[in-house]
């Protein structure tokens, strides 16, 4: 289940977007299969840092984080916080123009980021200089999450192939994530700011999930040849035994 850690990071607490994040994001019970793939290798823990990218293993079924492709933002000792950026909603940014005029005519949409505050928002910015108020993820990526520096950032114009809003985050007490991890919930990517933009999000995590099984597959000495990555996810994602 997904806690509230304490991070020095904080989405602005836009209070008058609660019920649409409401829609959005809900509780569930946590439930953990075992991997459907045995193989040698797995990430660790130190594999972890600000900037990687959490790509959910088949076999996680807890449908807070099913199908999810999580940039992390902040990773430490205190925890761990992440954005699920594929996951984009219905809603146009221009639902926030109540607060920000410059949200105006906006069609873009806003992302639902995470279970943890869903009434609050954070961005996500590319951009060769540092904004005022941003943390930097990695290479020339920003999250911000001051209703300031938000207002700022779309009223600069800020193009969706270069600026997200999401609501709510993912957020992992201390140690969490690593549990998470020895328990095959996770892949765990290199930090790539185009995976991020990605003009479909909507086919990003397949995109994704596939690549990876095709390489544990070839890294399963189980596995003669690469024929059998093809029959191994099917549509019905059951799982033949070795070759």
């Amino acid at each position: 289940m997904p806690r509230q850690a304490h991070f020095g990071l904080g989405p602005a607490r836009l209070m008058w977007i609660a019920a649409l994040a409401a829609l959005i994001c809900s509780a569930a019970t946590v439930v953990r299969r075992p991997p459907v793939v045995p193989v040698q290798t797995r990430p660790r823990a130190r594999d972890l840092a600000t900037g990687k990218i959490l790509v959910a293993r088949r076999s996680l079924v807890d449908p807070n984080f099913a199908e999810t492709v999580i940039l992390l933002v902040q990773h430490d000792d205190e925890g761990t916080a992440g954005l699920i950026i594929n996951r984009q909603t219905k809603i146009p940014l221009s639902k926030l123009s109540q607060e920000m005029d410059s949200a105006k005519g906006r069609t873009d949409r806003l992302y639902s980021g995470g279970p943890v505050q869903p009434a609050g928002i954070m961005a996500l910015l590319r951009s060769r200089t540092k904004p005022d108020d941003a943390k930097a993820v990695v290479q020339d990526l920003y999250v911000i999450s001051s209703k300031a520096a938000l207002e700022k950032t779309v009223a600069s114009g800020a193009a969706a192939s270069t600026f997200r809003i999401y609501l709510g985050y993912a957020g992992w007490d201390a140690g969490q994530l690593a549990w998470e991890l020895r328990m095959d919930a996770w892949d765990v990517l290199p930090a790539n700011p185009g995976i991020v933009f990605d003009a479909h999000p909507e086919t990003l995590w397949p995109r994704l999930a596939e690549e990876e099984s095709m390489q544990l597959v070839f890294l399963n000495p189980g596995y003669r040849s690469g024929a059998a990555c093809c029959r191994m996810y099917s549509s019905t994602r059951s799982v033949p035994g070795p070759m």
